[in-house]
């Protein structure tokens, strides 16, 4: 149980897909365990990085935030300057950090898992200085998810990122790009690179089947294929993590690398387009600390 009186500041996305009045439900729970929550709302515009550092000294013991992916990694540079640890109340359509730390997607079950008190530290990615949980692509998916807007993931769900992949699938191209990792350069011609930390992205498709949030690796795979059709062949490999079992995926585990391309391209960061090539990739290694369920078997110690 939490300490009588300890104090989060709270930052909850209400526009977000599954936000409403679950969220207070979930956040009785957390005054019921002791926590004395401050709310503060986002400015349009404002991340829940610059609220958290504008905040940081006011003697919060954690962040506790509401919302999907975004908003983590919204928050991820302050939370890994400040050193506050940070709980998740799963709001978003896909919910991908959640789902790789065993989180349960019902907010109210969500907070239970803060309450518990159990404190893990993972890793984060980092692409071009900008701190990424889950994944970082470059190509189709960020092509994805610069046609997928706003309100079509609030209506649609999963089933949103489904139709939009859809709709560009056919119009899909190869690209020339060059991957340095480990001494190498390799050039390669590919419809996307992905760089994982996390396990999970894109609504539960996998980076690579051992992969985990704080394994201290990078998991990098580039799917070279000929034709878009088989894009949907391989789509059971990719929910299940095994890609980097066919011929033309090019897949292998590092700590940094490089991705250049001929022109420059948009880099999808766990469905936020923040950054473009040429991407430097590297390896965060527990940089910050999250609530996670005491039943998860690979979870860190107590803080």
């Amino acid at each position: 149980m939490a300490e009588p009186d300890r104090r989060a500041l709270l930052i909850v996305n209400r526009n977000a897909r599954n936000g409403g009045a679950v969220i207070d439900a979930a956040l009785a729970v957390l005054r019921d365990a002791g926590w004395s929550l401050v709310e503060h709302p986002c400015s349009p515009g404002q991340t829940a990085a610059e609220v958290i550092r504008a905040r940081a000294a006011e003697g919060f013991a954690a962040v506790i935030l509401g919302g999907g992916d975004g908003t983590l990694n919204g928050a991820a540079p302050a939370l890994m300057e400040t050193g506050l640890p940070f709980g998740i109340l799963p709001l978003g359509t896909a919910n991908d950090l959640a789902r790789s730390l065993d989180i349960p997607f019902d907010p109210v079950e969500a907070a239970h898992v803060i309450a518990g008190g159990v404190l893990r530290p993972i890793d984060l990615g980092e692409v071009n200085s900008r701190p990424f949980f889950n994944v970082a692509s470059i190509g189709f998916s960020a092509t994805l998810a610069k046609g997928l807007g706003r309100e079509e993931k609030k209506r649609w769900g999963k089933l949103g990122y489904a139709l939009a992949a859809f709709r560009l699938l056919r119009r899909v191209r190869r690209f020339t790009a060059w991957i340095t990792h480990d001494g190498v350069t390799e050039q390669v011609k590919t419809i996307q690179v992905s760089v994982g930390n996390g396990r999970h992205y894109g609504g539960g498709m996998t980076v690579e089947s051992s992969a985990r949030p704080d394994d201290g690796k990078l998991d990098v795979y580039s799917l070279e294929l000929d034709h878009w059709w088989r894009l949907l062949a391989l789509l059971p490999y990719l929910r299940r993590g095994t890609q980097g079992q066919w011929h033309d995926v090019r897949a292998f585990p590092t700590t940094a690398c490089e991705v250049r391309t001929r022109r420059p391209m948009p880099v999808n960061t766990d469905g936020e387009l923040n950054a473009m090539t040429p991407a430097r990739f590297r390896l965060l290694p527990k940089a910050v600390r999250v609530y996670v369920p005491s039943s998860n078997p690979s979870h860190g110690m107590p803080a």
